[in-house]
């Protein structure tokens, strides 16, 4: 990752003074690059990411136009934006200090980024050492606006896309005069609220294995399918098509078929989201895990759930279940 312009503003509504920078970060120093490519890294990879689209009248998508044609400076920008959060954060009903980094990035595969992230301010207890009477003292203090650790997730960003104005986000809602909102994707980007490749997955996954338990039928062999079918048909950079994906996977079950794909109309699951292959690389996808009510977790590949050399799942006439797992060459303790 190579960061081209980072800044950090700070917006504190504990003392009631914001800091609005006029220099950027040093991004060279070990701390700043450590911290910021973290976050941002965090950021442009998580399966939570929401897609949306500017509204024509978008202000801020006028902003950025310029700024990525060389018409604005970056600090100007940030300064905008921080101010604009400052204003929405300080009509919201519980007020939250926060740090607004904002950055220009060049990711991974070398595709140019400018992003936003809230960074909410959080408590924290630290040692204190002082001098009392001529000897040393160490005490514990609590200590306000400790930012988030890299290693922890952001619930409120934006990221675009340079090339062609695309937009990531995620959000939660604040109560802001009164009427709860998103101030990313309704107030500073104004944009569409679109829905994350992650939710469409849960939703799908839900769906089938309540159906599927809804009819009498095997729901652990039915996730099976539909899971693999999922990771079979996304491609880098591809849509999510969750009504095909039901089709293929429940081809052979067309009742079981028809009421999960009612269900998903009833949850107005999109017949298509935008994904990235790493959204349903991991392993909450690519695997089915098991847990029977003897206490046995079993963890077994997509693929090889719903194929019949590797595991059955068998009725029994007492009504029990039995799964056999067959062709092991090997067996390693873990």
């Amino acid at each position: 990752m190579k960061i081209n312009h980072a800044i950090l503003h700070v917006l504190d509504f504990e003392s009631g003074v914001n800091v609005f920078s006029e220099r950027e970060l040093d991004a060279s120093g070990r701390a700043q690059r450590t911290f910021v490519t973290r976050h941002l890294a965090r950021a442009r990879s998580s399966a939570d990411n929401r897609r949306g689209s500017f509204a024509e009248n978008s202000s801020f998508a006028a902003a950025i136009k310029r700024y990525f044609f060389g018409e604005q400076e970056f600090i100007d920008l940030s300064l905008d934006v921080a101010e604009f959060l400052a204003g929405e954060l300080a009509r919201a009903e519980k007020h939250e200090s926060a740090d607004v980094l904002v950055a220009d990035f060049d990711d991974d595969d070398d595709v140019r980024w400018f992003a936003v992230l809230i960074l909410q301010s959080r408590m924290a207890f630290m040692h204190e050492v002082g001098q009392e009477g001529g000897a040393p003292s160490c005490d514990i203090a609590r200590r306000f606006a400790i930012l988030p650790n890299p290693s922890q997730k952001v619930s409120s960003f934006a990221l675009v896309r340079a090339s062609n104005l695309e937009v990531f986000y995620q959000d939660k809602k604040r109560s802001i005069a009164g009427e709860d909102r998103m101030v990313i994707p309704e107030g500073l980007l104004q944009c569409t609220e679109g829905v994350s490749p992650k939710e469409v997955i849960d939703t799908v996954t839900r769906v089938v294995a309540q159906v599927a338990e809804d009819h009498g039928a095997n729901a652990t062999q039915a996730l099976a399918a539909t899971k693999a079918a999922l990771v079979e048909r996304v491609q880098d950079d591809e849509e999510l098509p969750p009504w095909d994906i039901v089709d293929e996977a429940l081809e052979d079950e067309p009742v079981l078929r028809d009421a999960v794909k009612q269900a998903l109309a009833d949850e107005r699951v999109p017949e298509r989201v935008p994904v990235e292959r790493a959204s349903v690389e991991r392993a909450a996808v690519r695997n089915i895990k098991i847990r029977t009510d003897t206490g046995i977790d079993i963890s077994i590949p997509a693929e090889m759930a719903r194929n019949s050399d590797y595991v059955s799942f068998v009725s029994e006439p007492n009504g029990l279940i039995s799964i056999e797992l067959k062709n092991i060459g090997s067996i390693e303790n873990r």
